[in-house]
C-alpha cells in the first residue's frame, strides 16, 4: 500500500511523537542516558515506526524523516531537562546521503543549546551497507563535529562484526536475542563474555538491550556488562524517569555484586573532596582551583549525585586560550565539565574497579593508552544509593591492590591458591566491624580420606581442585569471599539474599561431577572398600559435600574466633547427616553458641534441610 500522501503530511506538520528509554550504567548505578525513539500519530497507519520508516524508503524520503526525527528528539531531549547523553538512530543510507554532511544535526543541538559530545549516533542496521568507504567518511564526519558512535543490535543484523571492525563505534549494543534468558543459557553467557572481550581490547562500551527480568539484569551485570537498557529499567516514555530512584528499589541495584577475593571494596579509597553546583560560572570554578593549588579536580554535583568532573590542567588550559575568558567567563561550568567521568560505586570490589580503568573503557569513551595517561587521575566515589562521597585516585588503588596482593599470595593455599587462613579471618573480623550481614558457609568433603588412600594423593589433590573451582563458579555473579583452610575445608562468606540458592546449586553440582573422580569399577559400585579409622574394611559410599552455614548478624558475634567456632559447630551437624547436606544453623540470639545451645540442638534449636541426602 502507498502511503505517500500519509507521509507527506506527517513530515510537513511534523507530527512525530518523541518518546525516550533510560540507559542505565551499571557500574555506577545511574541513568547515564536516553535513546530516543520516534512514532508517527497514534491515529495513522505509519504510527509504528517499521512502516513509517518504510513508507519513507520507498518514497526516497528516508534523509527528510530521519532528519526530522533527529530535529523532534533533540528539541523535546532540552525541553523535558533530560541530563546524560542522547543516543538518536541514524539510517545508514540516510547517513550517507550527501545532504548529510550539511551539519543539520550540528544546527539544531546550537539552536537549543545542547553540546555535540552529548549526543551518540546510533545506527540501525535494517538494511546491508554496501559503502564502507562512504560510511567510515561519514562517521569520521560526525566525529570531527564532537557527536560519538553507536553500533545498535550486535550479533542481529547482516554484518555486524564487519561494522564494528571498520567503524570502530564507541559504543556497542548486544542484541536482545543474546541477553534474554541469559541466566538459563550458557552459550548466551559465552556469547556476552567474548563481545566484552573483543570491546575491551577495541576501546568501546557494551550497552546489553533487551534486559526485562531480575536474572538478566543479575547476570549481565555479573559478566561486567557496563550499561544495560529495556523494560526492566523503563519502557519508552514521552517524559521518562530522571534517576534509578523513580525505577527501582536501591535494594535491587545492590542485588547483584560482584565477587571479590581481595576482600576489599572502593569504600576504602574515599578521600573527601569539595565539590561544586553544575550552575557555577566558569570563572568562578577557575578562581577555586587558583585560590587552592592542592585541587586537582573538582566534582559537578547535583542534588547531592555526580553529573561531571572538572580536571584542573584541562580547564585552566581551556580558560587560557585566546578569547575563552572574555567569552565563556560567565558560563555555567556544566557546558565545560566531563559529561562521564568515572563514577563507581564503594561496594565496588577493588579488583573490578582496577579492571575496569586498565581495561580502557573508563574515561570518556576512550581508551585509556595505558597507565601512563591515567595514573594521576581522579574518579568519583559514591554511596550505594548513587550519592557523591568522594573522590579516588588511580595510585591509591594501585598501591592498596598491591598491599592487599602481597598479603593474599603469602598467605594463599599453594593447591587452589586460594586466600588462607589470615585472609580469611581479616575478612570476617572486617564485615563485623562494618557490622554487615552475611552468611558464613563451612564446607567439607565426607569419606575423602577413604578416597586418598585408595587412590592417592595426587588423586585426592585434583578433587581438592575441582571443589575449589566450583566454588569459585559458585560465587562468580557475587560480592562473596572463598578462603580454603586446609585440606578438603573451604568457608565461603556470602553476602546475597540468594545464597541458600548458592549453597544448593554447589551440592547439586558437586553432585554431579563425583562419579567422574572414581574408576569404572568403583563407579559402577557405587563406591569403594577401605579401612575405616578402627582399621577395620568398610564400604564408603561415593564423595559428598557437608555445608554447615550460619547466618550473621551485627550483634551476633564479636570476632572472627566466636564465629569459626559456631561455623565448625554446624558443619559437624551437617556431616552426620547421609550424602549432600546443607545444615543451616537459626539461632539468632545476640550471644554466642553456649553449651546449653549444644545440648539443647535436637529439640529445634537448629533447623535442618537436608538435601540431595543420600
Amino acid at each position: 500500500m502507498d502511503y505517500r500522501d500519509e507521509l507527506d503530511r506527517i513530515l510537513g506538520a511534523r507530527r512525530l511523537q518523541p518518546l525516550f528509554q533510560p540507559i542505565v550504567s551499571l557500574r555506577a548505578r545511574r541513568i547515564m542516558g536516553y535513546e530516543g525513539l520516534i512514532r508517527g500519530p497514534s491515529d495513522s497507519p505509519l504510527h509504528a515506526p517499521a512502516p513509517l520508516f518504510e513508507a519513507a524508503r520507498r518514497s526516497g524520503q528516508l534523509f527528510e524523516l530521519d532528519l526530522l526525527c533527529r530535529q523532534v528528539l533533540i528539541k523535546a531531549f532540552v525541553r523535558r531537562g533530560l541530563q546524560g547523553r542522547l543516543f538518536l538512530n541514524v539510517n545508514p543510507l540516510a547517513m550517507g546521503d550527501p545532504r548529510a554532511v550539511q551539519g543539520e544535526t550540528l544546527k539544531a543541538l546550537h539552536r537549543m543549546g545542547l553540546s555535540p559530545e552529548q549526543v551518540v549516533i546510533e545506527l540501525t542496521e535494517q538494511q546491508p551497507i554496501d559503502d564502507y568507504d562512504l560510511m567510515r567518511r561519514a562517521v569520521a564526519h560526525y566525529r570531527r563535529m564532537g557527536f560519538s558512535i553507536a553500533l545498535d543490535d550486535l550479533g542481529a543484523g547482516y554484518s555486524s562484526f564487519r561494522h564494528w571492525s571498520e567503524l570502530k563505534p564507541d559504543f556497542v549494543k548486544i542484541d536482545m536475542h543474546f541477553v534474554q534468558n541469559a541466566h538459563n543459557d550458557p552459550a548466551k553467557r559465552e556469547f556476552i563474555r567474548s563481545f566484552r572481550e573483543i570491546s575491551h581490547t577495541l576501546g568501546a562500551r557494551l550497552i546489553a538491550e533487551g534486559i526485562e527480568v531480575h536474572e538478566e539484569f543479575e547476570i549481565i551485570r555479573g559478566l561486567d556488562v557496563e550499561y544495560g537498557q529495556g523494560y526492566y529499567f523503563g519502557r519508552p516514555n514521552a517524559d521518562p524517569p530522571r534517576s534509578l530512584d523513580e525505577i527501582m528499589d536501591a535494594t535491587q541495584m545492590d542485588a547483584a555484586p560482584r565477587r571479590s577475593f581481595l576482600g576489599e571494596s572502593a569504600a576504602s579509597l574515599v578521600k573527601p573532596s569539595p565539590c561544586i553546583p553544575p550552575d557555577l560560572s566558569l570563572g568562578e570554578v577557575v578562581e577555586r582551583l587558583q585560590r587552592n593549588a592542592q585541587l586537582r579536580s573538582l566534582p559537578v554535583v547535583d542534588d547531592g549525585r555526580p553529573v561531571g568532573l572538572v580536571r584542573r590542567d584541562q580547564l585552566l588550559m581551556l580558560y587560557s586560550q585566546r578569547f575563552t575568558r572574555e567569552l565563556h567567563e560567565r558560563s555555567r561550568i556544566r557546558y565545560f565539565m566531563q559529561r562521564e567521568p568515572l563514577i563507581v560505586a564503594q561496594s565496588m570490589p577493588l579488583e573490578v574497579l582496577s579492571q575496569t580503568i586498565t581495561s580502557g573503557t573508563a574515561t570518556n569513551g576512550q581508551s585509556a593508552g595505558g597507565l601512563a595517561n591515567v595514573v594521576d587521575e581522579d574518579f568519583i566515589i559514591v554511596d550505594d544509593g548513587g550519592r557523591y562521597l568522594g573522590i579516588g585516585t588511580l595510585i591509591d588503588l594501585l598501591r592498596r591492590i598491591t598491599v592487599l596482593q602481597v598479603n593474599y599470595a603469602r598467605y594463599a593455599n599453594p593447591l587452589t591458591q586460594l586466600p588462607g587462613n589470615v585472609p580469611i579471618n581479616e575478612h570476617l573480623d572486617r564485615l563485623l566491624g562494618e557490622r554487615r550481614d552475611f552468611v558464613l558457609a563451612y564446607c567439607d568433603l565426607d569419606n575423602f580420606k577413604p578416597y586418598n588412600d585408595r587412590y592417592g594423593y595426587a588423586r585426592g589433590d585434583e578433587v581438592i581442585r575441582e571443589l575449589g573451582r566450583l566454588l569459585v563458579e559458585a560465587v562468580d555473579h557475587g560480592s562473596d569471599f572463598i578462603g580454603h583452610v586446609g585440606g578438603d575445608d573451604f568457608v565461603l562468606v556470602l553476602t546475597r539474599p540468594q545464597w541458600l540458592a548458592q549453597c544448593r546449586w554447589l551440592l547439586d553440582a558437586f553432585a554431579a561431577r563425583v562419579p567422574d573422580f572414581y574408576d569404572e569399577a568403583d563407579r559402577n559400585a557405587g563406591g569403594i572398600r577401605s579401612e575405616d579409622r578402627r582399621g577395620q574394611a568398610a564400604f564408603f559410599p561415593f564423595l559428598s559435600l557437608s555445608i554447615g552455614a550460619v547466618p550473621v548478624t551485627p550483634e551476633r558475634f564479636r570476632s572472627h574466633l566466636e564465629l569459626s567456632a559456631a561455623a565448625s559447630e554446624v558443619k559437624h551437624q551437617a556431616k552426620l547427616m547421609e550424602g549432600n547436606s546443607l545444615f543451616v544453623d537459626r539461632r539468632q540470639s545476640g550471644e554466642p553458641a553456649s553449651d546449653k545451645d549444644r545440648d539443647d540442638m535436637s529439640e529445634g534449636a537448629f533447623l535442618e534441610p537436608a538435601i540431595l541426602a543420600g
